[in-house]
């Protein structure tokens, strides 16, 4: 029986990125593919789209159109594309529900603790179909706790890291840390802190690099 080649996996993500959603799901079903033959290690690092963003957010349109310089013609038609793309990898975006960006700071937070109670990837998960499929606002104390609770986390230990300033060094030295080597577009997917794949990929392409680095490994 061969042995599965165990890789280290960073990837660099917001929990407000609609392609980091895709990028994961993506990733994870490349990862069930190769199951037997690659073993994952899986860490979530932190990325903030918007870190000026006050704690009311701002319209989703408007935002877009101050960022990019987008019509709402082009939002819709990107948010079309992207609700497509989600789709071809089972995750289900609710773009009706979605309708402001929201600072997400605090969410980071939670990431970096659950890493620590073996809990982080369901965190991930839970707050991508919070905010993308009910668009819950992932700024919110009260979502925090809530979705930490749902995935097995100590609620009463959220609302103590929320309501002080824990972990905030750590989540913006690891953020510093990620834009000094050059990262600036999210998702950024980092295998054994050597190989970039940039983007919210298809399972196929992380399939045949994962496959390839694991070769080589």
């Amino acid at each position: 029986m061969t042995t599965p080649t165990v890789l280290k996996i960073d990837f660099v993500s917001d929990v407000s990125c609609p392609w980091c959603a895709i990028g994961l799901n993506g990733l994870q079903t490349a990862l069930q593919r190769l199951d037997g033959s690659v073993q994952a290690e899986l860490h979530f690092q932190p990325f903030e789209l918007n870190p000026q963003m006050g704690p009311e957010g701002q319209d989703i349109t408007e935002h877009l159109a101050q960022k990019y310089g987008a019509t709402p013609e082009q939002s819709a038609a990107n948010r079309e594309a992207i609700r497509q793309r989600g789709a071809s990898v089972g995750f289900a975006f609710n773009m009706a529900a979605r309708d402001r960006i929201y600072n997400t700071f605090d969410a980071h937070r939670l990431l970096h603790w659950a890493e620590g109670e073996g809990r982080q990837l369901a965190l991930k998960k839970a707050l991508f179909d919070a905010y993308f499929g009910a668009g819950r606002n992932p700024s919110d104390p009260a979502v925090l706790v809530e979705l930490a609770a749902a995935v097995g986390l100590d609620a009463d230990r959220a609302q103590a890291i929320l309501a002080s300033d824990e972990f905030a060094g750590e989540v913006r030295d690891q953020e510093a840390f990620y834009q000094q080597h050059g990262i600036n577009s999210v998702p950024a997917v980092i295998i054994n802190e050597r190989h970039l794949i940039q983007g919210g990929q298809p399972p196929e392409v992380f399939e045949q690099a994962l496959r390839q680095i694991a070769a080589g490994a």
